[in-house]
């Protein structure tokens, strides 16, 4: 394995001389978001142009039944103080300017406000959404004190998480570091277990903890609880227990080796859904689903509103309709439709909500 010698190879190189093997937290962190030579702050990789292509770009009725379902929840919030909307990592800013035109539909009043860190993003999201007049955040430690509704749409994924390998010695956590030419990355493992994980599995089981991901919902929960808020996370993972690696990197819509290109792929891992739920009910609020993105689409009535675009449709507009249909609901185990999942966190009063199960 080679690792290219990227602006930020020379940024890694000099950080694990000096301090030793990095955990892949701290990888991603800086892969992803270091403020110069990070994957996010030098690009726009949403889209055919781009590395990857979200469910947003891929419809404009997943923005639209998204908004729907917001103006709901919205109306279901605390009478007589304005809410405010919120997404998190907002891409483009195509979801939301999507989701708005169902919210002006329904007469959803609420103040927009966008977490996002991308310099080059922002500018993008601003002026996509001048009509909104969204304000930005680096992160939601800084959201105001109010009712809110947060939406994070393939967010969680791409959040640094911690990785630990089961041995014959315990669970050792997994490092990057250098090879021994000093010239390219490599996987390491610490040489002494965390004493603190005991869960029984074989040798070789690999481990996520989404670290980060865990520290944005204790951020979130306790504000959502205490302002009668709610939380919808949409992205790819899993809803039951398990080990396995999920660690990869994506350039050019193709799968690419996490330490080759550092700073010029995106990283991701599936996200946990089990861990965010416990985590939300730990913080007192209520949990809702997940359900799969075809359950929850098909719910929020995503047949009928293709239905009414492809009246007007071309021949080759309708057939991209369908097409957008399959690929958002797919339900093959590998597909959208099934692979993502759908979970509300909740203020435990914000009951029913639209096409999601009561609160278990």
């Amino acid at each position: 394995m080679t690792t290219e010698a990227t602006p930020l190879f020379a940024v890694l190189a000099r950080e694990i001389r000096a301090d030793g093997p990095i955990g892949l937290d701290r990888y991603m962190a800086l892969c992803l978001g270091h403020p110069l030579h990070g994957y996010y702050a030098t690009r726009d990789p949403f889209g055919r142009g781009g590395d990857f292509v979200t469910a947003p770009e891929i419809s404009q009725m997943f923005g639209e039944l998204i908004g729907a379902w917001a103006a709901a929840v919205l109306s279901m919030m605390a009478p007589g103080e304005r809410p405010c909307l919120v997404e998190l990592g907002p891409g483009r800013g195509t979801l939301m300017a999507d989701a708005l035109r169902a919210l002006r539909a329904a007469g959803a009043e609420f103040d927009l406000h966008l977490v996002e860190t991308s310099p080059s993003l922002r500018r993008i999201q601003a002026e996509r959404l001048i009509d909104a007049m969204p304000t930005f955040h680096d992160s939601v430690a800084s959201l105001p004190d109010a009712p809110m509704l947060v939406i994070a749409n393939e967010f969680f994924d791409a959040l640094p998480a911690r990785q630990f390998v089961r041995t014959g010695r315990g669970w050792c956590e997994r490092r990057v570091g250098l090879t021994v030419e000093g010239d390219a990355l490599a996987f390491g493992l610490d040489p002494e277990p965390d004493p603190r994980l005991t869960a029984e599995a074989p040798e070789g089981a690999v481990l996520t903890l989404p670290s980060q991901g865990l520290t944005v919902l204790r951020d979130l929960g306790p504000r959502l609880v205490a302002r009668c808020g709610a939380l919808l996370v949409i992205d790819y993972g899993g809803d039951r227990p398990g080990y396995g690696d999920t660690f990869q990197a994506v350039a050019g819509h193709r799968y690419a080796d996490p330490l080759s290109r550092p700073g010029e792929a995106d990283l991701t891992l599936h996200v946990d859904f089990g861990a965010l739920a416990r985590a939300a009910a730990a913080e007192g609020m209520a949990v809702h689903g997940p359900v799969t993105q075809r359950d929850f689409l098909l719910s929020l009535g995503l047949a009928a509103r293709a239905e009414r675009l492809q009246v007007r449709a071309t021949p080759d507009q309708a057939r991209a309709i369908e097409t957008a249909i399959h690929r958002l609901t797919d339900p093959d185990p590998r597909g959208m439709g099934a692979l993502f999942k759908v979970l509300c966190t909740s203020h435990p009063a914000l009951t029913p909500l639209p096409a999601l199960p009561p609160p278990s």
